[in-house]
Formats: structure tokens, sequence, C-alpha cells
């Protein structure tokens, strides 16, 4: 009886996480941010994972937490989540960003205001201990904000 019990508790703390939408267009919702982003003059950040990976929940959670992050992303950057998962595999969308799910989940991709794709980002990279460090993704999300990328803030 206690080992039903204890799958049934698993499987539905498993269910409360609803971070992804496995029925999104992630196409939809890409082209939505590209376009906000060109009239801001942001970039894209997308976030591809799914409501399995606890990585990907650890990654929404800290942002959440941080306001310096969330406060950093909501300024710089229109934000997707794009869901991976058994549901929804997104095939024909990660076959268009040079399939990034080949580097793990969570995978950040940074768009233009055209949609081009300029930076696939290796979430580990970004992690310290037993977590991602505010600090190195912080780092990455100034390295490839709009601003960074104008000429007048890179003379040589």
């Amino acid at each position: 009886m206690l080992s039903i019990s204890t799958s049934i508790f698993a499987q539905s703390t498993k269910e409360q996480v609803k971070i992804y939408n496995p029925t999104a267009n992630a196409q939809a919702d890409i082209d939505a941010a590209v376009s906000k982003a060109k009239k801001e003059k942001k970039h894209v950040f997308i976030q591809i994972g799914g409501n399995w990976c606890s990585w990907c929940i650890l990654f929404h959670d800290l942002v959440k937490a941080t306001p310096e992050l969330k406060d950093y992303l909501d300024k710089n950057y229109e934000t997707v989540l794009v869901n991976y998962s058994e549901e929804n595999k997104n095939e024909a969308v990660l076959k268009k960003l040079n399939y990034p799910g080949r580097f793990g989940f969570p995978v950040f991709l940074i768009l233009d205001g055209n949609g081009k794709l300029l930076h696939t980002q290796n979430s580990a990279y970004l992690e310290e201990g037993k977590g991602h460090s505010v600090k190195k993704v912080m780092a990455f999300l100034k390295n490839w904000n709009y601003g960074a990328l104008l000429p007048e803030n890179n003379k040589i």
C-alpha cells in the first residue's frame, strides 16, 4: 500500500508543474516575440525544455526568485518557452533552430528582431555547484542583449 501511495504522490506532484505548454504553437509564439522584440529594440530569449525536466524547472524558479534576473530579462528580452516532451517535441521548430536539443535541456537561444538565430547556449556552462549561477546567467544575458551587439558599443 505504501508503494502505491508513494507513486501516486510522485505522479501528482510531477503533473502540477505547468511551466511549458505542450499544446502551444511554438512557431507562432516565437514569431510574435520576434515582432515585438524588433519594435522594442530587444532580442528574443528562448528557453527550450519540458515540465519533466528538473533543471528546466530549477532555472525557471531561479529567475522567478531573483529580481535582478527577472527584471533584466523583462527589460532586455522577449521570452518564449518552447516545450520539448513526448506530447510535443516541436521537431519542425527545433530543426529550424539547428537542433538545439543536442546540448540537453534546458537550452537557451537568442534571436534578433528579424528572427535570426544569434546564439545557442548549453545551460550546463551556466551552472555552478548544484544549480545555475546567477552571476553566470546574468553575464550571458548581458553579452547577448540588443545593445551588446551594436557597433558603437564595441569599439576596439
